[in-house]
């Protein structure tokens, strides 16, 4: 990419932004491979915005289609892609879970209280990294105390 960002850019240090600093670590990782006789492609865009990242994205879906068609498989039908689906869908319906036992709940709860109205000891570090997700995100979920050890986790009204 060409373009760091619109306006002027932080330095880090006198005279380099982060911008150059990526830009260097680009050419400086192009220069180790070339010297290494590995081979590598670097495609350059004006600047991030819908198109070009909607472009990128066509051009690596048909490359990723070409060379599995000839290399013999089927790029679109894989099993670990099936799999990631079923656990995102279990994962949602842990967050629904969790969110049905805050209400029920009525006030605070702390995580291992949460987890186990779910009936979900077992998968009680989901259930934290979901809280911390809605949480962050400011999805109705509040986490009162050290956020590595909540003491207490309520859910507030939209």
């Amino acid at each position: 990419m060409l373009e760091d960002r619109h306006g002027e850019s932080v330095q880090v240090e006198p005279g380099v932004t982060s911008g150059n600093y990526l830009f260097g670590f680009l050419q400086g990782t192009r220069r180790a491979l070339f010297e290494n006789g590995r081979e590598s492609i670097t495609l350059t865009i004006p600047q991030v915005n819908a198109h070009t990242v909607g472009a990128l994205i066509a051009l690596y879906e048909r490359a990723v289609g070409f060379y599995a068609s000839l290399v013999n498989i089927n790029a679109y039908h894989q099993p670990g892609v099936e799999a990631g689906k079923k656990a995102a869908a279990s994962v949602l319906n842990l967050q629904l879970q969790a969110v049905q036992a805050l209400k029920n709940a009525g006030g605070p709860l702390s995580l291992q209280a949460l987890a186990e109205k779910m009936g979900a000891v077992a998968e009680i570090e989901t259930v934290y990294t979901l809280m911390r997700h809605l949480h962050a995100n400011q999805q109705q979920v509040v986490i009162n105390g050290d956020l590595g050890n909540p003491t207490e986790i309520t859910l507030v009204a939209k």
